[in-house]
């Protein structure tokens, strides 16, 4: 698929940013990554609320193989074939996929905070460092 396609595929969604990413292209909406242009095939974001419609039309999970197994993206569902001729229901899913997408931004975990009271390795080297430099000039102004 191309750009142009997808630009029109989406029009009675809104508008939507294309990206180049990976072998095609990552669609946003609101700075929402919410489907996937590959090779294989079009791909919405999918949760726990709407992966039951896409196994209802029988479609299935993204996914791709490296040489050592297959791995399976089970958050991308790909697009039933039917939607590309029909914009409105298409505007319908793509609307249930970034708010999919959305919910899972809204359930990541904030990153960890380092723990209180105790300095990160270089800081300690740092710190080291300048004791060493500090005994140094203490011991020639001294002598």
């Amino acid at each position: 698929m191309d750009r142009e396609f997808l630009i029109d595929l989406f029009a009675d969604f809104g508008p939507v940013t294309i990206r180049k990413m990976f072998s095609g292209y990552g669609i946003s909406a609101d700075g929402v990554n919410f489907a996937l242009s590959l090779r294989a095939g079009l791909f919405f974001r999918a949760d726990e609320t709407t992966i039951p419609d896409f196994e209802a039309e029988g479609s299935k999970p993204f996914q791709y193989s490296t040489r050592a197994k297959t791995v399976v993206v089970n958050s991308y569902w790909e697009l039933p074939a039917r939607l590309f001729d029909d914009s409105a229901e298409l505007a319908q899913w793509a609307r249930a996929a970034l708010a999919a997408a959305q919910r899972a931004k809204g359930k990541k975990r904030p990153k960890a905070k380092k723990a209180a009271g105790k300095p990160a390795k270089k800081t300690v080297k740092k710190l080291a460092a300048k004791k060493r430099s500090a005994k140094k000039a203490t011991k020639r102004t001294v002598r």
